[in-house]
């Protein structure tokens, strides 16, 4: 309970998932394309249950030590997993099969790693490639330019399936200022779409977080990705 609002963990997602379903209403899409991915780094075992009672049914890591035991502390939950921080090639080994999806994908040579190591595991990996839609010298990511090329680049790896893009817009006060990052990202899946480019598919776009998560619904996001509005602000 946060003792400043009087608000459970349990009602903050259920506020949530309500502005989810109001959101894509309001665009006139199904509420049931959009995915709550509960973001949970530095967040317990405990309050996680708490989201999860409440219907919380994707949780988002972003440090594989970190996600490991909550992993085994939560095999017997009916919950799926999600990588969303920055993934590094030596740590591809330790998450490959154990993640149902990857978001960060953000290099045509991380691309190849996660190939090689879901093949030396008889397996083929989900993953969504990042687009650094604003620029930034400080985010990795595809650069938008060259996104089509580089996933036709990507396509032939066998043991990688691409389903979509994720991005992190430049960080805004006001949520409507995001609203041009998400729409380019949008635009940028249709461009790869219209190539038809064999084995890729567009069907996920991971964009939207605690503060503008609305405004990137209206804009065609099928996931987002959301921490401090459920569990409150982050330490370390």
């Amino acid at each position: 309970m946060d003792v400043m609002t009087g608000e459970s963990i349990a009602d903050r997602v259920r506020g949530i998932l309500a502005n989810i379903r109001t959101a894509a209403e309001r665009s006139g899409r199904d509420p049931r394309c959009v995915r709550l991915v509960a973001a949970t780094k530095t967040v317990s075992v405990e309050h996680i249950r708490e989201g999860m009672d409440a219907g919380l049914s994707i949780l988002g890591e972003n440090r594989v030590q970190e996600a490991l035991p909550k992993i085994e502390a939560l095999a017997q939950a009916q919950v799926r997993w999600h990588f969303i921080g920055q993934l590094q090639r030596r740590k591809v080994r330790s998450i490959v099969g154990l993640f149902d999806l990857i978001h960060s994908v953000d290099s045509v040579e991380l691309a190849q790693e996660i190939n090689r190591r879901a093949g030396e595991a008889g397996r083929a990996q989900d993953v969504l490639l990042e687009v650094n839609v604003g620029g930034e010298s400080t985010k990795a990511g595809f650069r938008p330019n060259e996104l089509v090329r580089l996933v036709a680049m990507m396509a032939p790896l066998t043991h990688l399936r691409i389903k979509g893009l994720m991005a992190i817009p430049p960080p805004t006060v006001e949520a409507e200022s995001a609203r041009p990052y998400f729409i380019r990202v949008r635009e940028l899946a249709q461009a790869v779409v219209a190539e038809r480019i064999p084995g890729v598919s567009m069907d996920e776009l991971s964009m939207g977080m605690s503060n503008d998560y609305a405004v990137a619904v209206e804009e065609g996001a099928t996931l987002v990705r959301i921490g401090s509005a459920i569990f409150g602000a982050r330490h370390g």
